[in-house]
């Protein structure tokens, strides 16, 4: 029987209470677009079934923004011994492990939002694509702390290869 492993001992590292305003932002101005676009077609193109399509991207979206809080305090990240672990999910929870020692570039990056909130993104890239990973809404000074200790770590592990 393969050993099972238990994700929930040890402590999680979350995302800024901040990150919920990139959320946000970013759910409304989706929801912005396409909303205008549906109210275009309905209007302008003709099309009489897009005040449907307005309907459900407006309910989407007021669903979208009213678990931002949940879904921001779901995402996660532990370092351990050999590995990162990463989750975030509500409903359907995702874990990823990424082996230091796989890890081929650790990438920081800013949105506009994220920048006036003093906010980075951290992701890491192995060779597998699949196993690509973001750790959004990082205080930028914790995610270059971080970027670094990770660097050190998947050096280290890559010359005992």
């Amino acid at each position: 029987m393969p050993a099972r492993i238990d994700l929930s001992v040890g402590e999680w590292n979350r995302v800024s209470p901040k990150y919920v305003v990139v959320v946000v932002v970013s759910t409304l101005l989706s929801g912005l677009v396409l909303s205008a676009a549906s109210v275009f077609l309905w209007l302008v193109a003709g099309w009489s079934w897009a005040w449907i399509a307005l309907i459900v991207i407006v309910v989407v979206t007021l669903i979208s923004l009213f678990v931002a809080n949940r879904r921001t305090r779901s995402i996660g990240y532990r370092l351990r011994d050999d590995d990162l672990l990463f989750r975030r999910g509500i409903m359907y929870q995702r874990f990823v492990s990424v082996p230091y020692g796989r890890m081929q570039l650790i990438d920081i990056t800013r949105g506009p939002v994220g920048r006036i909130l003093g906010l980075a993104d951290l992701k890491f890239v192995t060779a597998a694509a699949a196993t690509s990973v973001v750790v959004p809404g990082l205080p930028e000074a914790e995610a270059a702390e971080l970027r670094d200790r990770l660097v050190e770590l998947a050096e280290s592990r890559r010359a005992g290869l």
